[in-house]
């Protein structure tokens, strides 16, 4: 498969969710992913402890920078790698808490609701065949749907045909509530067809709920596997986060900024673990967290969830196969 891999630079990597469903070659809830053709050989986020995760579980480098700061040529070469000078996929989920609707929805006011620009930016260098970038539902109804209309016109300015969809990741296997938006753009000079997004393979009758997903975990001790470990933040009700959980429904939308308000377990003894927080969006048992738990809940809440990217990426691959 070596010569034949479509070689993938990835931005805003975070503990590599994206990264790890387009590598392939992993379980999740009892499902095997097989591996696929993509080789990634760059990746960039700006979160240490992200990074250490991505680069221990992935075995992969990630240059640990602001990405502003190496598209500007800002950050030291000689303590950088640089971005390549070609790549046939690039990958980014920019940042998105500017965007959600559980946020302050502040969009394009703020430096982070504009990194979405440095993406443009290496696409517009590096030419892909396709990009895919990911990002919350809140984006399609910002400044009543300006926003989104906004970043696809960019990309459309530097060549690119672009379509956006509105994805549930529950159709594809993981038990969470959470929508995503993914954004696919085609090269102009391909002259390709319209991508088409993978096809549901669950409907809200038969989603994966909780009891299946982390049900083995509910009386198991802490430690008794790699971070399960939770938060011992007591109850405020009717705060965010401070719900139990239903063991019969898909969990809650796994939230970065819960400041140790993550969900309670509906044995109502204490929170969801960090590794219960990973299973519910699809992580393998064996992707370990790194440095600690409330990084963990950060890292996870961030993330996309492998097995819904996994999808993603077998989408692309046969369209890639079919016409390239």
């Amino acid at each position: 498969m070596g010569k034949n891999k479509y070689k993938i630079v990835s931005l805003f990597s975070g503990c590599g969710g994206l990264d790890l469903g387009f590598r392939g070659d992993f379980t999740s809830l009892g499902n095997q992913y097989q591996q696929l053709k993509f080789d990634l050989i760059w990746a960039n986020d700006v979160d240490k402890n992200a990074c250490l995760t991505f680069s221990k579980n992935l075995q992969k480098t990630i240059v640990c920078a602001d990405i502003r700061d190496i598209v500007n040529g800002i950050y030291p070469i000689d303590n950088c790698l640089l971005l390549p000078k070609k790549a046939d996929i690039v990958l980014g989920g920019f940042p998105c808490q500017d965007f959600s609707i559980s946020g302050k929805r502040q969009g394009l006011k703020t430096p982070r609701g504009l990194l979405y620009q440095s993406m443009i930016n290496v696409v517009s260098q590096l030419q892909p065949m396709i990009f895919i970038a990911e990002n919350v539902k809140g984006l399609l109804t910002l400044d009543k749907g300006n926003i989104i209309k906004k970043i696809t016109q960019e990309f459309s300015h530097i060549g690119y045909d672009v379509v956006y969809k509105l994805l549930h990741v529950a159709d594809y296997g993981v038990p969470e509530n959470r929508e995503r938006i993914i954004i696919v753009g085609t090269n102009k000079k391909l002259n390709l067809p319209i991508f088409e997004y993978p096809k549901p393979l669950l409907t809200q009758d038969n989603w994966l709920n909780l009891r299946y997903a982390i049900g083995d975990l509910a009386d198991q001790e802490e430690g008794f596997i790699h971070n399960h470990y939770w938060s011992k933040a007591k109850m405020f009700p009717g705060t965010q986060g401070n719900s139990i959980v239903n063991p019969d429904k898909i969990g809650p939308t796994m939230r970065a900024e819960h400041h140790g308000n993550i969900e309670w377990h509906w044995n109502q003894k204490r929170r969801l673990s960090a590794r219960e927080a990973a299973r519910i969006q699809s992580f393998p048992d064996d992707f370990i967290f790194y440095p600690s738990t409330s990084s963990a809940y950060r890292q996870i809440g961030n993330a996309v969830p492998p097995a819904f990217a996994w999808y993603i990426a077998k989408i692309v691959q046969d369209y890639l196969d079919k016409y390239i």
